[in-house]
């Protein structure tokens, strides 16, 4: 592929908070890019991107889909991510692969939880992003108060390219700031025919004002572009489009734009802007990874000649094999090709490579740097993997998903549903890596866990129906979590005389409280001559697997650094399995000795309330062990920010549409974790 294929490229997501029109956006794309003769309507079900049967169902986005559509001879693929916090895994692994972002928000709400959330994800991947004003034609709808909104609570250096031509129900086009003409959709109800037209008066004033702003922002970040404004050159349109490019790549600005993508006005221009001021993979910086073997650093640019490095960030579980999803960063993988899974180190082969457009699928022979395609075949892979060149290996950075705060019990009616739910659940967990599952060794009941009662929801539902097991499912509880007090050392010996050989090992483990909510961490200073660096990793697994198992309700011990500081061994007696053995017995009486203390998890809320049931709604949420961080007005809406346990949460919203008359709302998404109070504590223990 030549370099002039790759600049003509764009590895876009689109992304925002729930009901915000990203699913009714991208619709409009695929129809006006010609994608789709029809416009699929999120409300009717017959959103092509929605093609589950449970987003259809609910009239939400649930899993991340991706197609390939093209506007003005530029290639564009396209994943629309979900905008529910439960599942935003998806947009989590979506950010790692992609260049470039569009964040649509309402235009009413302006910034809301999830916009937040799904902005920090990309600031934490260095994805250039443009903002999409939507819903200006809804009651409320204010464009500059939704811009003022991403500076104040995303710290954004939010610049506005065009604004509408009225609001609510008197929106009727688009001023375009940079070419200072405005485009009209009055001829044509879907929106196909766009006129354009002189600014009209009364927006003249506020065009010019808007456009002195972006040349005076663009100067500030761009040297050359300050140059010209000092020496007052002349600035061109071509000017501003090559300043505004680089200022967006670089991450120094986020342009704006406005519409309403349900009346069809305004996506034409967000497809322009989508070409003109976001990456192609040529634009990005190389990916970097590590050597297997050397961990030496090693970097991959956008290159078809240069050795393969792809990364796997999404598995389709399906009844004839996974379909993995992978962006190609260098090289080329044609059907049949054998490459190495250098995260595992196995040797794969390439069945058959598709291009997706959502649930449907189009083979393809070839594929290249800065494509993102699907694979058949392949037998090891998984999320997060790293494929590359059997002699070139590479990992590339993997990600990193939140721990599962809420959990439940399922179990078959029938001993013929047993085998069928233990399938289920085995797909679904290859599928999603914030879907878990494990078995309570007291009860024998499986305990699925997930993000968020809607995302359990989801996955009951998947299993009951799509595939058609009959099972017995729990009320959802909090999945509470452990950790120490305070540092000790313990250490324990494991011997056991048997036959003509017996098992000995002695474990010195140091144990102490670490900094954040992510399981164990393990490190081993012991020399290879107390313990042999053959039985170091049965020493991790026994940690590991006691950790697991918790110590004072059973929950998995978090928070916690275990280091192997000695040990000793037997020539002939000493084993992976005695090891082990030594490691669990030592890891349990350093946790009686430091003393366990149960965690609970902590929700960050955002109520959006009438003013005359604001008082009602903060008394609600006191008598919930709730912490009221900052209250504001939001179009004539209180908007209350709190933190509380996941534990007082469970049935909140039928409570906070009671308080309310129906007219509250809310979400809520993970935030930290903190000790149970210790009553509550003595009750979940007992």
């Amino acid at each position: 592929m030549k370099a002039t294929q790759l600049a003509s490229k764009r590895n876009i997501g689109i992304m925002a908070h729930i009901d915000a029109g990203k699913t009714t956006t991208t619709e409009r794309i695929l129809y006006y890019s010609g994608k789709e003769h029809r416009i699929g309507e999120v409300d009717e079900g017959t959103a092509t991107m929605d093609w589950m049967e449970e987003e259809r169902r609910r009239g939400i986005t649930i899993t991340a889909a991706a197609t390939t559509t093209y506007w003005k001879g530029i290639e564009i693929n396209i994943i629309d991510t979900p905008g529910h916090v439960d599942f935003t895994a998806e947009v989590e692994r979506s950010l790692r692969v992609l260049d470039g972002g569009v964040v649509v928000f309402d235009a009413v709400n302006g910034v809301e939880a999830q916009s937040e959330t799904v902005w920090r994800q990309a600031d934490r991947y260095n994805v250039p992003r443009i903002a999409y004003i939507n819903k200006m034609d809804r009651l409320g709808a204010n464009f500059s108060e939704a811009v003022s909104s991403m500076e104040k609570r995303l710290g954004a250096v939010a610049v506005p390219i065009n604004f509408p031509i009225g609001k609510e129900s008197s929106f009727r086009g688009i001023v375009n700031i940079i070419s200072m003409k405005a485009n009209t959709y009055d001829q044509d109800p879907l929106g196909s025919i766009v006129k354009e037209i002189n600014i009209p008066d009364e927006c003249k004033t506020e065009a010019e004002v808007l456009r002195e702003h972006l040349i005076e922002t663009l100067a500030e970040e761009i040297d050359w572009m300050a140059d010209k404004y000092l020496r007052e050159n002349e600035i061109t349109n071509d000017h501003l489009k090559k300043a505004l490019r680089e200022a967006t790549i670089a991450g120094k600005i986020c342009p704006v734009l406005a519409g309403s993508s349900l009346r069809n006005k305004g996506v034409q221009n967000l497809l322009d802007a989508i070409c003109e001021y976001l990456p192609s993979p040529l634009d990005t910086k190389p990916v970097q990874g590590k050597h297997p073997k050397t961990q030496a650093v090693e970097e991959r640019s956008s290159d078809t000649a240069g050795p393969l490095s792809a990364l796997a960030f999404k598995l389709a579980a399906e009844k004839f094999g996974d379909l993995i999803f992978a962006r190609i960063y260098s090289g080329s993988l044609k059907t049949g090709d054998q490459v190495n899974n250098a995260t595992k180190d196995k040797k794969e082969r390439i069945g058959g490579l598709w291009r997706m457009h959502a649930d449907a699928r189009a083979k393809i022979d070839s594929a290249a740097a800065g494509d993102i395609v699907a694979i058949s075949g392949m037998r090891f892979t998984t999320t997060g993997d790293t494929l590359c060149a059997r002699a070139k290996p590479i990992v590339l950075e993997s990600m990193e998903f939140p721990q599962t705060v809420i959990s439940m019990a399922i179990e078959p009616k029938t001993f013929a549903d047993k085998d069928k739910l233990a399938e289920a659940l085995a797909r679904l967990a290859k599928e999603d890596p914030t879907f878990t599952q494990k078995t309570d060794q007291e009860t024998g009941q499986t305990i699925i866990s997930g993000m968020g009662e809607l995302h359990l929801d989801v996955l009951k539902h998947r299993m009951l129906e799509d595939y058609g097991v009959d099972a017995n499912v729990g009320k959802p509880r909090v999945a509470y979590r452990e950790t120490i007090r305070a540092a000790v050392t313990a250490q324990a010996e494991h011997i056991l005389q048997a036959g003509t050989r017996g098992q000995y090992a002695l474990v010195k483990l140091r144990i102490e409280p670490h900094n954040c909510i992510s399981g164990v961490e393990f490190q081993c200073e012991a020399g290879p001559d107390q313990v042999p660096r053959e039985y170091v990793g049965a020493v991790e697994e026994g940690v590991r697997s006691a950790a697991e198992s918790g110590w004072a309700a059973g929950y998995q011990m978090v928070n916690i650094k275990v280091t192997l500081a000695g040990g000793s061994f037997h020539e002939v007696d000493s084993s992976d399995i005695a090891f082990t053995a030594a490691a669990v017995k030592a890891f349990r009486q350093g946790i009686d000795k430091a003393g366990a203390k149960l965690l609970e998890p902590i929700m960050r809320l955002e109520v959006l309330v009438p003013e005359t049931n604001v008082g009602d709604i903060i008394s609600d949420l006191n008598a919930r062990r709730a912490e009221i961080g900052e209250m504001g007005l939001r179009s004539g809406v209180c908007v209350v920010r709190a933190t509380a346990p996941l534990s007082e949460l469970f049935g909140y919203a039928t409570t906070i549409r009671s308080l309310s008359q129906g007219r509250a709302t809310y979400t809520m998404e993970p935030f930290d974790y903190t000790e149970v109070p210790a009553q509550m504590a003595k009750a979940i223990i007992g």
